[in-house]
């Protein structure tokens, strides 16, 4: 695998990469685990997103918000402790920044001691006020704007957002909004490709798309959608780039007629 970088990613010069501005494109991914981590640090990602789709893809849920800020702080420890060059950033689940700003600065604290170098929480205007006091925290804040899981309910599904000129408009004010609050960087997800560019022109700092087209500041896209792991259809916007559970199941496959055979392990496999 390729080396780690050598020199870190940091909150301010990640803020700093805008594609209109000569910056190479951000590369984003999540991952759960200590393994997961070095994977994608070796690879040579900008960002590690510790997200609270650790709900449908390692712990077996339908949706994200089943996770708690226990069930966060587990996993985010778990790949700062891969000591990644990559930015570490942790989502916030669902309820843990939504009741007032000193419950938020406590959940978003513990996630820092933890590991992360900055958190990540969905919502426009209705979360200046958490961004806020984040920010006079001095906890670095990541934004989620269009299709956020965790309204799936409110939303009435995992649904493509922003097809209405209103709910475009609505959409642009909401990235203005948290950037002005302090959002070093947003995630825009679920959205048409012309807005997911409009909201990439409008704000300072970098858009990263996931199904939000090709014309924002970076992607991201979940570790077990790229590597061709877990049992869910994937969305239209990820690319597959390996069918490892298929590998998985084989390998596992030749392992389970070889005990039975009577062929593992053989005798330079066992201690003599």
């Amino acid at each position: 695998m390729p080396e780690t970088r050598p020199v870190p990613v940091t909150v301010p010069s990640l803020a700093a990469r805008k594609r209109r501005s000569g910056a190479e494109p951000i590369v984003m991914v999540t991952a759960y685990d200590a393994p997961g981590a070095r994977v994608a640090d070796a690879a040579g990602v900008d960002v590690i997103l510790v997200g609270d789709s650790v709900a449908n893809n390692v712990l077996g849920y339908e949706d994200t918000l089943q996770v708690t800020v226990d069930d966060m702080v587990h996993h985010t420890a778990a790949v700062a402790r891969a000591r990644p060059g990559a930015l570490v950033v942790a989502d916030l689940p669902w309820l843990s920044y939504h009741l007032d700003a000193a419950d938020t600065v406590r959940n978003a604290a513990r996630l820092v001691r933890a590991g992360a170098q900055a958190v990540k929480l969905e919502g426009g205007r209705v979360r200046v006020p958490m961004i806020e006091a984040l920010v006079s925290a001095e906890i670095p804040v990541m934004g989620h704007l269009g299709l956020t899981p965790q309204s799936v309910h409110a939303m009435g599904g995992y649904r493509v957002q922003g097809t209405s000129h209103g709910a475009a408009e609505g959409l642009v004010a909401d990235a203005k909004a948290i950037v002005s609050a302090g959002c070093f960087a947003l995630v825009v997800e679920g959205v048409p490709g012309p807005l997911g560019d409009r909201v990439t022109e409008t704000v300072d700092v970098p858009v990263i798309g996931i199904g939000a087209g090709p014309g924002c500041d970076g992607q991201v896209l979940v570790f077990h959608d790229v590597l061709g792991l877990g049992d869910r259809t994937p969305p239209r916007f990820v690319r597959r780039y390996a069918d490892l559970g298929d590998e998985a199941v084989a390998a596992l496959s030749r392992f389970a007629a070889d005990v039975r055979a009577g062929s593992f392990p053989d005798d330079s496999e066992t201690y003599h």
